[in-house]
């Protein structure tokens, strides 16, 4: 029997920015970027752990936390939160997120653990969504960490050659 209902055949990931990620069912061993179409394969072994597989590289992936529907991974040693979320209870989200107001400014915090090695943002300055704001070192790697907004720096809460934990806040924008 299969179900004609649109949306049933579909698995939503929502990122912790709200953004949705749609994937059909059953999930497919290939991403589509553009117009290409990409083989990608989830392994385990004992020598790398489990490791995302795609264009022949290995891509370390770890779930660090996960509770209900909420998870949050280390996927090439950077971390990312998301839910999982169901047709129904992504209608529901959006319904109940509808009655908020938008957000007047957007904090950027910490995605890791790690050393702030620049600050590319001063107060007062207009930053593009994107554009790298702050660069933070983390397991002897540099990180770009970027805007996720268009606006302009209300605050900057942090300085080069400081040590931040995951979620410190680090600079303010006023959306635009």
């Amino acid at each position: 029997m299969s179900d004609k209902k649109p949306g049933l055949n579909k698995l939503y990931a929502l990122s912790s920015e709200n953004k949705v990620f749609c994937f059909p069912r059953p999930l497919k061993h290939s991403i589509k970027i553009g117009k290409r179409v990409y083989d990608v394969r989830l392994k385990t072994d004992d020598k790398f752990g489990t490791y995302i597989l795609w264009k022949n590289r290995k891509y370390p992936v770890e779930i660090v936390r996960s509770r209900q529907n909420k998870y949050e991974i280390l996927f090439n040693d950077i971390s990312y939160t998301f839910t999982v979320e169901t047709p129904f209870s992504l209608k529901r989200l959006k319904v109940l997120g509808s009655g908020k107001g938008k957000a007047e400014k957007e904090l950027v915090k910490a995605p890791m653990p790690g050393k702030i090695i620049d600050v590319l943002v001063r107060e007062g300055a207009s930053v593009l969504r994107g554009e790298p704001v702050i660069i933070l070192e983390a397991m002897k790697m540099q990180n770009e960490i970027q805007s996720p907004v268009n606006g302009k720096v209300t605050a900057v809460n942090t300085r080069p050659n400081t040590n931040v934990m995951k979620d410190d806040p680090l600079i303010e924008i006023k959306i635009e």
